[in-house]
């Protein structure tokens, strides 16, 4: 059968049940083809292609019936396009002709093949429709606003009647629906139809008595719904038997769903053993330290699983001891799958985009397929977890697509999303092939949260271009945040936005630190006995300090190029700074990494060659991960600490040598790149460019020669804001922008379409 309908208040309407039950039909079932026909433009349909919720059409049918294209190529369908074009004027024609008309405005609208005007009633004259038939045009006008200059001939009805006939349907296997007077001419020309519930009045009066025409009771797709089962299309067993049976809720309140558990699994011996991460800092442990409080829930994430005749164990505990109330699912992929999603797709393509060094991106579209088949595991594990109406908070950017496939199987969950790397601008973003699907995928969400302010209007601006996207709130950045202060800074951010009919609410939550785990790692005696070693090794030397993974986007070659210029210029530095550099090696699969390392490497080695003396190295690097705890005593005993990546979503290592500083009563100077998403947060480090040798030199010899009584003030203010700023209130705060109160508050300053308001003022 051919579904022909039309879009607002049709496909696009009724009760959230009968869309999702409609749409997985049409999806599901082979002999449905769907045709949009719409009054739209096509450019006004295309962001409607992006919604994962929605099927695709199989044609397109817009501008009231004057463009008619092919809904998977978006090609015209020839010859009957062919056919209209030959009875239009041109734009410019009708546009002259009626510029000296009074009281019509034309609609600023994307159209083709017809011109679009406000007017009221009275302004419709027999002079103005004798105007536009000499022009060879039909004039249509409707809901007592809306002019539109068509080509001869042609309406909804017309084309779509052209369209069957060349596709060679029969009459009696299409079904047409439509809300409004506009579409009496689809719902009047022989075939099955439906005026779905809440239709105009107008279009009800016109289709009364009419035994082609139902006139449903239920609005939108249940009306749609109603149609296919009064017209007996789907045969004997109804609709129900075609969409797939509803399984039962899960039970968790809560779900966490990021892709690596919260902790390592390896095998020993065919054995298969966990341990604690390896990564000294990150977002594991931050997240993890999430349960220790009040809240329960599972954890979703990816297991290895490459025997299929072994029994997968799908669900775990977690840690009893220290998490009680978390439990794990384990999502089964095989190693294959792993190298392809997170290994080679989502670093060699995502992660270079996303810190802005697009040209490093490569995009593979068999890639691409792994990673949606990757993220619809994942949904599909979440909505099998999720009690009714439960939250599920998903993170970062290797599971984009996971809201639209979990959108369409459960609408009744509440879904957040955490953007924990960079966000870049539109310019750098559209760079992507499959962009429309990521952010429609994304607006999914009833909230998403980011570091700062600047990377949610980062993302706003990618979504304008996809969407049609209306801002419904804004507010100031300060003082929460620097606003003119550093490269990231912004001075107001969009909280909410409607995508097309969704409401969606946007937030900047810079992620905290668990103190706890800080203050126990600092007080362990383990601890306190590396500090004293540190002490004696450094002989009254002053430590600067860096610790980040090996990445190009971390700037440690950058940094080492400067220090190496910073002993140069500043001689008298020789023999009393030391650079301790802590960089943690990517796995060993990542060769993407290998001439960064090479390059750094040789650059240590130049630099210890040159200026190493008696009693004194310049530079001591640690190609390894450290354990925490020894990481926090050189935290401890750090002079300057110098964070300088080209690029960074927020930056958890300043936060913590902060944390450690203030702790344990030291004075350090933190450096930090303007960057870094922790710049607009952490007022009090000195920032700098880590794009400018000079400028990074400098700022280092600066935080060295800071005078006592400045350095404490930075580092007392500095504490302060990351004491207070959590982890434990990071979360309280994002959960409360997810709480009912919250998103189901109306907006505020909320406004409608400009094409509605300038109809209200018509009228």
């Amino acid at each position: 059968m051919l579904l022909a309908t039309d879009l607002d208040g049709t496909l696009l309407g009724g009760d959230i049940e009968d869309r999702l039950k409609l749409y997985q039909l049409i999806n599901r079932h082979p002999d449905i083809k769907l045709a949009f026909v719409t009054g739209r433009g096509l450019e006004s349909v295309l962001p409607l292609l992006t919604d994962p919720t929605l099927p695709r059409p199989d044609y397109i049918i817009c501008d009231v019936g004057a463009t008619v294209v092919d809904g998977h190529t978006l090609q015209a369908i020839q010859p009957l396009q062919a056919e209209i074009d030959a009875n239009w004027p041109g734009e410019q024609v009708i546009a002259q002709a009626l510029a000296v008309v009074p009281d019509i405005q034309r609609q600023e609208m994307p159209q083709e093949r017809r011109c679009s005007y406000f007017c009221r009633e009275d302004a419709v004259t027999p002079a103005l429709r004798r105007q536009v038939e000499s022009l060879g045009c039909d004039l249509l006008f409707s809901a007592g606003v809306y002019l539109d200059v068509l080509p001869k001939n042609v309406n909804k009805g017309s084309t779509l009647r052209k369209l069957v006939r060349q596709l060679g349907v029969a009459d009696g296997a299409v079904l047409t629906a439509g809300d409004t007077l506009n579409d009496l001419s689809m719902l009047d020309i022989g075939y099955k139809a439906v005026a779905v519930g809440e239709s105009e009045p107008g279009l009800l009066e016109a289709t009364r008595n009419k035994g082609m025409v139902l006139q449903a009771q239920s609005p939108g797709c249940g009306g749609i719904l109603e149609a296919l089962s009064y017209f007996g299309f789907l045969g004997e067993h109804g609709i129900d038997s075609e969409v797939e049976a509803r399984k039962p809720f899960g039970k968790s309140e809560l779900l966490m769903v990021y892709h690596r558990l919260p902790y390592e699994e390896y095998r020993e011996k065919g054995e298969l053993k966990r341990r604690q991460p390896r990564s000294p800092n990150g977002i594991l442990p931050t997240l993890l330290s999430f349960f220790t409080g009040k809240h329960r829930g599972t954890w979703v994430a990816w297991a290895i699983h490459d025997d299929p005749d072994k029994v997968f164990e799908r669900h775990t505990d977690v840690d009893r001891e220290h998490y009680p109330n978390l439990s794990a699912c384990r999502v089964p992929l095989t190693t294959r799958e792993v190298d392809i999603f997170y290994k080679r797709f989502s670093k060699e393509a995502f992660w270079p985009l996303l810190h802005t060094f697009w040209e490093r991106a490569r995009f593979r579209e068999e890639d691409w397929k792994v990673y949606l088949d990757v993220n619809r595991k994942f949904a599909e594990a979440t909505a099998a977890e999720a009690a009714k109406g439960a939250l599920v908070w998903i993170h970062d950017y290797n599971l984009w697509m996971v809201p639209a496939f979990l959108r369409e199987r459960r609408p009744d969950l509440k879904i957040a999303f955490f953007h924990h790397t960079y966000f870049p601008s539109a310019d750098v973003f559209n760079v992507v092939p499959w962009r429309r699907e990521i952010i429609g995928s994304l607006l999914q969400c009833d909230y998403i949260g980011f570091h700062i302010p600047r990377q949610v209007e980062n993302f706003v601006d990618v979504a304008r271009g996809a969407v049609p996207l209306k801002t419904l709130e804004r507010e100031g950045c300060a003082p929460r945040f620097l606003t003119y202060g550093c490269a990231v800074g912004l001075d107001r951010m969009t909280t909410c936005i409607d995508a097309g009919g969704r409401i969606v609410r946007l937030g900047a939550h810079p992620v905290g630190l668990d103190m706890n785990r800080v203050r126990e790692a600092l007080g362990a005696p383990e601890t306190q006995r590396r500090m004293e070693r540190l002490r004696g090794h450094l002989k009254g030397q002053r430590m600067i300090l860096s610790v980040e993974r090996l990445d190009y986007t971390k700037g440690t070659l950058e940094k080492l190029q400067a220090y190496e210029r910073m002993l140069e210029d500043y001689p008298e530095l020789r023999g009393k700074v030391t650079l301790v550099c802590v960089c943690v090696p990517a796995a060993s699969e990542m060769t993407v990494y290998d001439e960064l390392q090479e390059q750094i490497e040789q650059t240590a080695g130049r630099i210890n060659g040159q200026w190493a003396q008696v009693g004194w190295t310049p530079l001591q690097f640690f190609f390894r991960s450290l354990p925490f705890a020894e990481v926090v005593a050189y935290y401890a005993m750090a002079d300057v600490m110098w964070i300088t990546p080209l690029r960074d979503g927020l930056n958890l290592v300043a936060k913590e040598y902060v944390a450690v500083q203030g702790l344990s009563g030291g004075r350090g100077v933190l450096v930090l790149s303007e960057f870094a998403g922790a710049a607009a947060e952490l007022k009090g480090a000195i920032l700098t460019n880590p794009h400018d040798p000079v400028d990074l030199a400098g700022a280092c010899y600066t935080a060295l020669n800071i005078g006592r009584a400045e350095a404490e003030s930075r580092l007392r203010g500095l504490f302060e804001i990351v004491q207070h700023h959590d982890l434990q209130r990071w979360a309280d705060e994002f959960m409360h922008h997810l709480s009912d109160e919250v998103l189901q508050s109306k907006p505020r300053g909320s406004y409608g379409s400009v094409e509605h308001e300038r109809a209200m003022e018509l009228q």
